[in-house]
C-alpha cells in the first residue's frame, strides 16, 4: 500500500473523528479532520488530501454543500458517510459525484476496505491503457477523461467515469455483474448489484439519446452488460 496519503475526515461528532483517526493513521494515512463545512473546504484547499470521508449532516454547510464545492474543483474520491440511508439520498450521492455510499453505524474495519478498494481503484485506473471511442453521437477521449455528446461535454462524476472507462476495455463482450463490481469498486462490493444498476441507470441517462432504449450501454439477462462499439450501426 502506498503510505503517506492524505485523508480528509468530516463529521460533526468528535467520537467518529476519533475513530476514524485511530483506525486510519496506524495503517500510513495522513489524517486531518473537520468538524463543520466551512473547516472541510478551508482544510480541503489547504491539504488537497488524497480521499474525504463526509458526512451528510453538518452544522454549517452540509455534506452535499461540500460535496459540490469539491466537485467543482476536483476529481478526488469521496465517501459519503452518513446516517441517511433511503434510496434517494444514495442517488442523489452518487449524482453529485460521491464514489462509496456508507450508512452507519459502520464497523471501522469495513471502512478501512472500503477506504482501501477506492485507492485500489485510482492506481488501477491509473495503470490502464487508455481506450479511446467516437462516432457521430459520442466521443470519449480517456486521456483527458472527458466524454462529449453531440459535441456538448458531459460532466461524469469519477465513479461514473471509471465504470465507462472500464466496459469501453472490455467493447463488444458482455460482463457479469459480479466481475464488473470486483474490477471497478473491489471484491468488497460482489453483491451490491443495486449499486451497479444505479450507476449504469445514472450513466446511461447521460450519455445514451433515449435512456430507456440504450444502445451504447446495453445489458442481456444471465449474460451482463457490453459497452456496444458498433452502436452507430443500430441507430
Amino acid at each position: 500500500m502506498k503510505k503517506h496519503l492524505c485523508i480528509m475526515a468530516v463529521d460533526d461528532e468528535q467520537t467518529i473523528l476519533t475513530l476514524l483517526s485511530r483506525t486510519l493513521e496506524p495503517e500510513g494515512y495522513d489524517v486531518v479532520v473537520a468538524d463543520n463545512g466551512t473547516i472541510a473546504l478551508e482544510l480541503f484547499e489547504e491539504h488537497r488530501p488524497d480521499l474525504v470521508i463526509l458526512d451528510i449532516v453538518l452544522p454549517d454547510i452540509d455534506g452535499w454543500g461540500v460535496l459540490e464545492r469539491i466537485r467543482q474543483v476536483s476529481k478526488v474520491p469521496v465517501l459519503v458517510l452518513t446516517v441517511k440511508e433511503n434510496e434517494a439520498d444514495i442517488v442523489r450521492a452518487l449524482d453529485g459525484g460521491a464514489d462509496d455510499y456508507v450508512t452507519k453505524p459502520v464497523g471501522m474495519r469495513e471502512l478501512l476496505a472500503r477506504v482501501q478498494a477506492i485507492f485500489r481503484r485510482a492506481e488501477l485506473y491509473q495503470s490502464q491503457k487508455p481506450a479511446e471511442f467516437g462516432d457521430s453521437y459520442l466521443k470519449i477521449n480517456l486521456v483527458e477523461q472527458k466524454v462529449f455528446t453531440e459535441s456538448q461535454e458531459i460532466r461524469l462524476t469519477p465513479m461514473e467515469f471509471n465504470l465507462l472507462h472500464f466496459l469501453l476495455t472490455r467493447a463488444g463482450h458482455f460482463v457479469k455483474p459480479r466481475e464488473i463490481l470486483s474490477q471497478v469498486w473491489g471484491q468488497e462490493y460482489l453483491d451490491d448489484v443495486d449499486l451497479l444498476r444505479t450507476c449504469v441507470w445514472q450513466l446511461r441517462r447521460k450519455i445514451e439519446p433515449k435512456p430507456a432504449h440504450p444502445k451504447y450501454i446495453i445489458n442481456r439477462p444471465g449474460f451482463g452488460y457490453q459497452f456496444n462499439r458498433r452502436s452507430s450501426d443500430h441507430s
